[in-house]
């Protein structure tokens, strides 16, 4: 399920036709646009003159987090994790300009965007972390390793480090990395967690170690990389110092790491998959796709573009939606 502004709830109304004593019955599409930190119950909605099915939806969107890719590549990397009232961005590789364009178009409110985390310090990753963060004076969350070898500049006040598998709590949102195999001083995945619902940021890796898979086993949604197709870049024309790099345990994991991963270890829970990092010249998008769809089974899978922001998705746990109906009422008007 993903959607941008609003969500459709559907509700039975039966009215009574005045005097010719029969009913008709009309069911109506209503759009509810709405904040998503909303909560709507709709219960006891009685029209004059109508019976009505009383139906109660509850949506305790809260409970649930927000997931989208604003880009994902060489070319600049940042990923948006939400609930209705925090949210972070893992890694701020585009733009300022471009990140808030990005999240406009989708409806996203940097307003909710409390704290960044940075995974490691190569440019793709850390590009827009100076102005993004000065402007909207938002701490950022990196190690003191990334911080000088990154060469960033950001205000002291804003700047904060972690430690892994130690979480951080962001309004009601918990960030915890853990370590990585990639050639940077001190690499990082995060897991981020609201209300026992769990996203994994598992870009830049270059093996699938006990850390990987043990964290990406309890995701309900993930952005996972899927650097490079084996044959692609056997046959492509990078130099071999840079092939080797690239499939070397710090470097990058290829389509079939990627899907080994997924096909066994991947929880019963895993709603989205959203395919991250592919590389421009050593893979193909459909290629990946197609892979990957054969051993969906339930899992929707979506290729992160390095060119545009992927819809939002809606990750839920269980219980956050509550609908129930009970006996017909004739009542006077009362709206909620």
């Amino acid at each position: 399920m993903s959607f941008r502004f609003s969500i459709s709830v559907v509700y039975a109304i039966i009215y009574q036709a005045g005097n010719r004593q029969r009913k008709i019955t009309h069911y109506k599409l209503f759009l509810a646009n709405f904040k998503i930190a909303s909560t709507f119950t709709f219960n006891n909605f009685y029209i004059q003159n109508c019976y009505f099915i009383k139906f109660r939806v509850s949506l305790h969107l809260q409970m649930s987090l927000f997931i989208a890719s604003l880009n994902s590549g060489s070319n600049g990397n940042c990923y948006y994790v939400g609930n209705g009232h925090d949210a972070v961005l893992i890694d701020a590789g585009i733009s300022c300009r471009e990140t808030e364009k990005r999240m406009l178009r989708l409806g996203l409110s940097m307003k909710k965007v409390k704290a960044i985390f940075i995974s490691h310090e190569h440019s793709d990753h850390i590009n827009g972390i100076p102005v993004l963060a000065k402007k909207y004076q938002l701490p950022v969350y990196i190690t003191k390793p990334t911080m000088l070898n990154g060469r960033l500049t950001i205000e002291d006040h804003l700047t904060f480090t972690f430690s892994p598998f130690s979480p951080i709590t962001i309004g009601e949102i918990q960030v915890t990395a853990f370590p990585k195999q990639h050639d940077a001083s001190d690499p990082h995945s995060f897991i981020v967690s609201c209300n026992n619902i769990n996203i994994g940021v598992l870009t830049d890796i270059g093996t699938v170690c006990e850390n990987v898979i043990t964290h990406f086993s309890k995701c309900h949604a993930a952005f996972l990389e899927a650097n490079y197709d084996d044959e692609m870049l056997d046959k492509g024309n990078y130099p071999y110092h840079l092939k080797s790099r690239i499939r070397s345990g710090n470097g990058h994991l290829s389509n079939k790491q990627a899907l080994e991963l997924f096909i066994n270890h991947r929880s019963s829970n895993l709603s989205h998959l959203l395919l991250s990092h592919l590389s421009k010249n050593n893979n193909d998008p459909k290629l990946v796709q197609d892979l990957f769809n054969e051993h969906a089974n339930g899992t929707t899978v979506v290729v992160a573009s390095r060119h545009v922001e992927s819809e939002v998705y809606y990750i839920k746990g269980t219980g956050n939606l509550e609908s129930s109906f009970s006996e017909l009422k004739r009542m006077q008007t009362t709206l909620f």
